[in-house]
């Protein structure tokens, strides 16, 4: 894989950032949901942002 520079990095951390803080809201809204549709809306968003936080995890070796 070719090497990344520091800006890359910078704007790779910044999205992992912002993937996690989607995962912890999105599965806290879960949580007190009560609505069983949209229980499984929000566990399934925490689910494809924690995904996505995991794959750019792989950019940083």
């Amino acid at each position: 894989m070719a090497q990344i520079n520091q800006l890359e990095l910078q704007n790779i951390r910044h999205l992992i950032g912002q993937h996690e803080t989607a995962y912890k809201k999105l599965s806290t809204y879960a949580q007190q949901c009560t609505d069983p549709q949209i229980k499984q809306f929000f566990q399934q968003s925490a689910q494809e942002a924690q995904t996505s936080k995991q794959k750019l995890m792989t950019f940083l070796g």
